[in-house]
């Protein structure tokens, strides 16, 4: 694929620069991590980076070397079939010193300017890996051999496990979150309808025309191994049970709010309410499902609120229902809980570190999102066959906030589409 996401420029500007920091591609499973490394790679002059990887097609313990002085930026050579360990992540570090070394005596004339790079993917799989990497880069810095390196891997691991225990003060971070309305109509042709039901995954995008094999694909590609492999694999779950039905239930009720401990009363698997917030938390992490938090001028009020689930991708919410597309857009009710989640999912995944996205409701007056950012506010409704009613809520909201911005999504003053080309912070200005 020729798309490049915004973050390819990022990175690019970052490795043109002498090497300071570390620097980290997270995400979620699917958004193109890979994909933008090898496209960033295959730019450059062919003895200049090396790609490994810790996980290969087809067999999660098998480990892969791309030397991409001798292949394609697209190929995979396989190195011999051990698990890839503290010991292989030293080897591939040498192996990348006497590469990069070759590198600044080449008569390349970049050479002298543009520092190598060293990428390995899938990094959270090693055991340890943070405290062996912290003391390789320490070594490079102070040997003062210009290589950059670049770590990707799974978001929840990455940077709860690794980062904030071994590396601090050590690296960037570049997050990759779910493709946008933009990018998947950019790249793959998608329409605004096709995007509120099938939602961001790029891989998924050729298969919206076969609906059985799109849902399979989701379903068993995607939130499988996400669960499986990147949750219950490689963090502490006493209840995988409850954190499955947990996923499941959100993504059931996107949008909508409910409170933990009537939820626990729906699930088959003990558990109590801290167990559930986990979860929650977790699932966020890993880029499937999130609990907004009410807004409140307090923050010991909006810890307490009830969480209002919110899918980060609309593919967790259609793949797992039964309504097909046709019959989700024949269905008003249930088309306007897509526009909604597809509003909520976009507000969530573009929001800056600096932003917050919560509900707010005070008895029968509910706003579906408040967007907060640097201390300035927009509350923001969904337009989808609501009663005319549910202005008064935006109304309360914006009397007891001064200054608050109010935008009604599928208004003509604005419409969906529009609304989804622009980040968060754009309507609180």
């Amino acid at each position: 694929m020729s798309y490049q996401r915004p973050t390819h420029l990022q990175l690019e500007a970052r490795l043109k620069e002498p090497p300071g920091r570390l620097q980290i591609v997270a995400g979620p499973r699917q958004v193109g991590k890979t994909t933008l490394v090898r496209q960033f790679i295959a730019a450059r002059p062919s003895a200049s980076a090396l790609l490994v990887s810790t996980d290969a097609p087809g067999d999660p313990a098998s480990v892969g070397w791309a030397n991409l002085g001798r292949t394609s930026a697209s190929e995979t050579v396989f190195a011999a079939d051990r698990p890839a360990d503290r010991a292989w992540l030293i080897e591939q570090w040498q192996r990348a010193v006497t590469a990069a070394q070759a590198w600044q005596r080449s008569s390349h004339p970049a050479a002298p300017d543009l520092p190598f790079v060293l990428a390995i993917d899938e990094i959270q799989k090693i055991p340890q890996w943070s405290e062996t990497i912290k003391g390789l880069w320490d070594r490079q810095i102070a040997g003062d051999l210009p290589i950059h390196l670049v770590l990707l891997g799974s978001a929840p691991l990455l940077i709860q496990k690794g980062l904030t225990e071994s590396l601090a003060g050590r690296f960037e971070l570049l997050r990759m979150g779910h493709w946008s309305y933009n990018e998947m109509n950019a790249a793959f042709g998608l329409g605004l309808d096709e995007y509120v039901y099938f939602g961001g995954f790029p891989g998924s995008a050729s298969y919206v025309r076969e609906q059985p094999r799109w849902r399979d694909y989701v379903n068993w590609s995607l939130i499988h191994p996400n669960i499986e492999r990147d949750i219950l694999q490689m963090t502490r779950i006493d209840k995988p049970a409850l954190l499955k039905q947990l996923f499941e239930l959100g993504c059931a009720y996107s949008g909508q709010i409910l409170s933990l401990d009537k939820i626990l009363c729906q699930l088959n698997d003990a558990g109590n309410v801290t167990t559930l917030s986990r979860y929650l938390d977790l699932l966020g992490d890993a880029g499937l499902l999130c609990g907004l938090q009410k807004y409140s001028d307090h923050q010991l009020r909006q810890r307490k609120s009830p969480p209002k689930f919110q899918v980060l991708n609309n593919a967790l919410m259609s793949a797992p229902g039964s309504h097909s597309f046709e019959e989700a857009h024949a269905d008003r009710t249930h088309w306007g809980r897509l526009v909604e989640s597809a509003v909520g999912a976009h507000l969530c995944n573009e929001a800056s570190a600096e932003t917050h996205i919560h509900y707010w409701r005070e008895g029968a007056l509910e706003v579906d999102f408040v967007v907060e950012y640097r201390g300035r506010l927009a509350a923001i409704e969904v337009k989808s066959g609501k009663t005319a009613g549910a202005r008064r809520g935006l109304d309360e909201f914006a009397a007891r906030h001064p200054g608050c911005q109010t935008w009604v999504i599928g208004s003509v003053a604005l419409p969906l589409g529009e609304f989804l080309r622009y980040a968060p912070e754009h309507w609180v200005a």
